[in-house]
Formats: structure tokens, sequence, C-alpha cells
């Protein structure tokens, strides 16, 4: 098959990407580069630059390629962003996904797999969240998920395009230091960030009701997430009119500064967190049920947090080669 992987420039877009390659399946990518580096994409993988709201072209690039199937992961991802900026959000994240929606079904393409995220749960009040846990985002950006969750499944029962949407808990890590998340929005490069500049670490609340009064939460390295997606793409293909809802995560939680002491070991720093006053909407505890993924697909995670910490981090220092202890 070949798969249209969008926001395959992107930093997990290009795990996924690889990790289709490796896999002996063909990509496209189709990636704005509003945030994706072209230089992600590999060699003999073709680019084409566009929106996912410009339908003709995403038309021009399934004809263009003879597309089977497509991986659709552009969106705009920033939480306290759309809290802003909420029309913007709406309009990327489920316009865009309307008008691909459009172009795939018009182009008979059989297979769909969305990106989605566990912030559609909001502040799920459990020990472990499974796919049944309800659903009740708590920003535009987490209701802009569950609503091309929505539309993705409408579109299957009413086309037969076979669908899956992957809710991805607290993606880290890398394959290789040059596709290393560039961006500081997630706990370990904010961590990264500060210990670089000399200055200790944040602990956004340490009174939760955890073991140690720090959130807890559920890490995915890259890779394992991005050979998810291969395991649910051959699914897909191999059952027509099919419709998966998955979560991608570990099983396991970890609590913020459990992961702070383990990013100083890991990186050679010594330095203590400083603890600030609660961020609005952080939940106590966020991990996932892996179960579903295991019994549909044998799909099980095989990186630990130190893997992802330490991949992460040759990913920092190519970057800023300061950063590195002798």
């Amino acid at each position: 098959m070949t798969w249209l992987i969008t926001g395959g420039a992107g930093y997990i877009g290009a795990h996924v990407v690889r990790a289709m390659t490796e896999a002996g399946e063909q990509a496209v990518v189709y990636d704005d580069l509003s945030t994706g580096i072209a230089d992600r994409v590999p060699d003999g993988v073709p680019l084409v630059v566009g929106s996912t709201l410009d339908g003709e072209r995403v038309a021009r690039a399934l004809a263009d390629h003879g597309v089977t199937g497509v991986v659709h992961l552009a969106a705009k991802k920033q939480v306290g962003e759309s809290v802003d900026l909420p029309l913007h959000y709406y309009r990327e994240n489920v316009e865009g996904l309307r008008v691909l929606l459009e172009a795939v079904t018009a182009a008979d393409v059989p297979s769909f797999v969305f990106s989605s995220s566990a912030a559609v749960y909001g502040m799920p009040d459990v020990d472990l969240v499974t796919e049944e846990t309800p659903c009740v985002p708590m920003s535009p950006y987490g209701e802009t998920k569950l609503a091309g969750e929505w539309l993705v499944r409408a579109t299957g029962r009413a086309t037969g395009l076979s669908t899956a949407s992957l809710r991805y808990f607290n993606v880290a890590g890398a394959a290789a230091p040059e596709l290393a998340d560039t961006g500081v929005f997630n706990l370990i490069p904010m961590v990264f960030e500060k210990l670089t500049e000399n200055a200790p670490p944040r602990i956004f609340g340490d009174d939760y009701p955890t073991p140690d009064g720090t959130c807890i939460r559920d890490y995915i390295h890259v890779v394992d997430l991005a050979e998810a997606h291969v395991a649910t793409a051959r699914a897909l293909q191999s059952s027509p009119g099919h419709s998966l809802t998955l979560n991608i995560g570990r099983g396991e939680g970890v609590s913020v500064r459990e992961m702070i002491d383990m990013i100083n070991a890991i990186t050679g720093y010594d330095r203590p967190p400083t603890v600030t006053p609660r961020r609005p909407g952080d939940p106590a505890r966020v991990v996932a049920s892996a179960d579903r993924i295991a019994t549909e697909l044998d799909w099980k995670a095989k990186h630990d947090v130190q893997d992802m910490i330490a991949s992460a981090w040759e990913g920092w220092v190519r970057v800023h080669p300061g950063a590195a202890r002798s």
C-alpha cells in the first residue's frame, strides 16, 4: 500500500514515516511545513507541500501517488494556544479534517488512521483510563480531537471507510537525534531547557493526591507510537470497514518529581526542582489502559522512560551542544 502521511515532516510524523518505510510500506508526506522540517523526510519519500484545507491539492496528491491509505497527523496541538485561538484550532483541526475526508472518500481510499489524543478525556477520576472512560475535554484542542473522532467514525459508517482513532498519551524520545522534538512544550524538553539555562526545573504543584504530591502521567516512546501506527494501518488493510479507537500508552504512571530526578541522573545535572503553584486544569493522574491495543493488534510498548529521556537528550544536545556535561 501507499500511505499519505499528513504532518509527516513533524516530530511524530517523521517517526511514522520512518516506521512505515522500514516495514516495507510506501509513504508520501503531505505537510504545510508550518512546524514540520523538510529535512526530516527521508530520501526517496515524496514531499507534497500543502494544507489539508486545500482540497484540490489533497486530491491531486492522492491521485498522483496512487494513495491507498491515509495517516492524518497534521494539526495544531498546543493546549494553551487553543484557549486563546479557538477559531483557528477548529478551522485547522476540524475543517482541515473534513476537507481531507471529503477528498479521501471521493478518491475511494479504503483506510484512514486519525491522530487523536488523551486530551479527549479531560480530567478522568480513574486509576486507568480505558477507551470507555467518558470524554470530557477541557480545552479547544481536546474538543477538536474529540470532534475529529466523531467525524472520522461517522464517515466510516456512511462510506465503508476503514478507520482508526489513536489516542496518544505523553509522547517522548527519538529514534535518532536528528528526529528529536524541537519544541519546548512538554515536560522533558521543558526540564532540559531549564537545566541548560542553569535554572531549577519547575514542578507545578506538589499537593496532589499522589504518593509524592506531584502529577502522574503515562509516557510513550515515539518509536513505539510509530510502530503502533504500522500495526493499526495493517489491521485496517486486512479488515475492510473496520473501526478502531485505541489508547497508545504503556499503562504505567510516572510522577513529575520522579521524571525530573531521572532527567537529572541521565543528563549528569544535579539541580533540584522548585515548586510553583498548580496550573489550572492539570489532573492528578492520567494513565492509560493499554489492554485493548494489546488484544486487537498484539502490540505492546517496548521502551521505558529511561530510553525516552536518553534519546531525547541526545537530540537536545545536538541542537544545544553547550548543554552536555563533561
